[in-house]
């Protein structure tokens, strides 16, 4: 036994072989696989923010679930 435990489905050659996907891709092509991946979620964006605004922000989504 390694040790690792995966989710249901994975094991360590599945990981191994994502991990080299990701090595592989340029940034350019990562960029659009996000693109891509936020056209997908039907009501909510994706934006970028300064991150000492980031407690703040998980502060108020955090109490947006409590609702």
């Amino acid at each position: 036994m390694n040790g690792h435990r995966f989710p249901p489905g994975w094991d360590e050659d599945r990981v191994n072989r994502l991990l080299a996907h990701y090595e592989e891709v340029s940034e350019a092509e990562l960029t659009a696989e996000d693109e891509w991946a936020a056209q997908e979620q039907s009501g909510q964006t994706v934006i970028t923010v300064p991150e000492d605004l980031l407690p703040a922000i998980r502060q108020l989504l955090a109490s947006r679930e409590g609702q």
